[in-house]
């Protein structure tokens, strides 16, 4: 078992990429162009709050208040990830309702598990009424960082049984291959990218947790065929300060792009999306819907007074794009991760006290730290070739 580390389930899936795998063919390629890492070019720090549970997802029926309430919440860092298999598990759960196609049904919620389950409901032919209080931009959803990673806090180490382990990877496998039908598309919704796995100290080096957090299950092996493990790089075959660097392709959603694509596909399709703050679970009852799927993620801790719900903090900054930045990285045991979007090159960083804390207030200071360590990983007079 693995403590978590900062984007742990990427790191760690990367490190323990098997040894053929450094045989791969890769052609010489030109050196990764230089990120301008300065404070000055920070032009954004988002906050959300990554909703996790210790038994993962919870993706369950109730009937309540006189009509069906499908549960569909819980994702920690894996919503954007998990999130069409997920969905695909929830409307097994709305179809065995007794609820018809053409009828129509309401969802809560309007972040990655929201947009994605309403837009599979109408997919299996049902008419979708989306409530929700904010709406991209200002979901939690919104603040992701954007990588494929669907072990990323999705459920604790004593939790992961056989049979729930092999739940998580059918709907790791799912998701997977509806995000490769978004490929390809103008708006860039989803991506592949290069990258660069750093570390000072070698990749079998044990990382220690963080404040507060579990032990979580390694699931990395169950999808490796998903992930393409890439090539260890000599001291000469890349730019970096760090001494030992691994090449990976990672899997990118544009967020915005996503969103607004999602949003846009939803409406194409007949559906009604309507500002509403459900503050109560009486409020279940008023809705005119016989059916409603509950996607509201972090907020079921109050909607609901679900204590198995513990908030995650998570912080993200964008630098001003640079085109000609396309790889990601991770630097291992230095608390930063780069992913190369389109609306800008996002710095991620996790704070100390992230486990439990739900304060969406920005804190500057942390990320102007991530920039200057990312700042220090480019040296004077790097190679010229990145393998």
């Amino acid at each position: 078992m693995q403590r978590r580390h900062l984007l742990g389930a990427g790191a760690a899936a990367l490190a323990s990429s098997p040894p053929h795998a450094h045989a791969l063919d890769f052609a010489p390629r030109p050196a990764p162009a230089t990120i301008r890492a300065d404070v000055d070019r920070l032009v954004d720090i988002a906050v959300g709050i990554r909703p996790f549970r210790a038994r993962g997802p919870r993706i369950e029926a109730e009937r309540r208040f006189g009509k069906t309430l499908v549960h569909h919440y819980g994702h920690g860092g894996s919503g954007w990830s998990l999130s069409w298999g997920s969905a695909q598990r929830a409307l097994a759960l709305i179809q065995g309702a007794g609820v018809k196609p053409g009828e129509r049904i309401a969802v809560i919620g309007c972040g990655a598990i929201g947009l994605t389950t309403a837009r599979t409901a109408q997919q299996a032919g049902f008419k979708v009424r989306l409530y929700s209080r904010d709406r991209p931009p200002r979901v939690h959803s919104s603040a992701a960082t954007g990588l494929w990673t669907p072990d990323s806090r999705i459920v604790t180490a004593e939790h992961a049984s056989d049979d729930w382990i092999g739940g998580w990877e059918a709907m790791a496998r799912a998701s997977f291959k509806v995000h490769q039908s978004y490929l390809g598309l103008p708006s860039g919704p989803v991506e592949w990218h290069d990258g660069y796995l750093l570390a000072d100290d070698g990749f079998d080096t044990p990382l220690p947790g963080h404040v507060g957090e579990p032990d979580y299950p390694d699931l990395a092996q169950r999808i490796a065929d998903l992930r393409p493990h890439g090539k260890a790089l000599a001291a000469g075959e890349h730019p970096f300060r760090s001494p030992h660097a691994r090449r990976f392709t990672q899997l990118v959603f544009n967020i915005p792009a996503y969103q607004r694509l999602l949003l846009d596909d939803f409406a194409r399709d007949g559906g009604e999306l309507v500002q509403r703050d459900l503050r109560e679970p009486r409020d279940f009852a008023r809705l005119p819907e016989r059916l409603a799927v509950n996607c509201t993620g972090d907020g079921a801790r109050k909607l609901l007074g679900d204590a198995s719900l513990t908030p995650v903090r998570g912080q993200t900054a964008r630098l001003i794009p640079q085109p000609e930045v396309d790889y990601a990285l991770i630097y291992r045991g230095h608390n930063l991760v780069v992913v190369p979007r389109r609306d800008g090159l996002l710095v991620a960083a996790m704070g100390e006290d992230d486990f439990g804390n739900d304060d969406l207030r920005p804190d500057r200071a942390q990320s102007e730290d991530a920039v200057r360590r990312l700042a220090a990983l480019f040296q004077p007079g790097a190679a010229q070739a990145a393998g």
